[in-house]
């Protein structure tokens, strides 16, 4: 079984919205974590990854094809028309925990709106 922080962010969050975020998810669903995954579009940005790096995480990156469809237990109208999933951190967190996935815990925000977690377990 794998863990997974599914992140969903802005192009000019800051590592310390995607701290706060994570934070928030592991709070409510503590335990190790065994990857990051995120939009493929945010995985090379200089945030994201300095995030990553401090989190010893390898990530993954997901085209938003990927997303299309994936069911969330949280729903952003302007993700959703934009995605066509309610949550971009819900979703790359159960893609990339592989079929069969379960949310550990839903979308969790950053105080400032940047940045989402969402953390997912399953067979990789």
């Amino acid at each position: 079984m794998i863990r997974v922080l599914g992140i969903g962010c802005r192009g000019e969050v800051s590592e310390a919205a995607l701290r706060e975020a994570a934070g928030k998810a592991l709070a409510s669903a503590p335990g190790p974590l065994d990857r990051l995954a995120t939009l493929e579009e945010r995985a090379g940005t200089d945030t994201v990854l300095a995030f990553a790096a401090h989190e010893g995480l390898p990530l993954f990156g997901l085209e938003a094809v990927a997303l299309r469809g994936c069911p969330t237990r949280t729903r952003s109208a302007r993700i959703e028309a934009r995605f066509g999933t309610g949550s971009v951190a819900e979703a790359v967190a159960l893609v990339a925990a592989g079929p069969g996935a379960r949310l550990c815990c839903e979308r969790q925000i950053s105080t400032d709106g940047m940045a989402t977690a969402a953390i997912a377990e399953g067979d990789g």
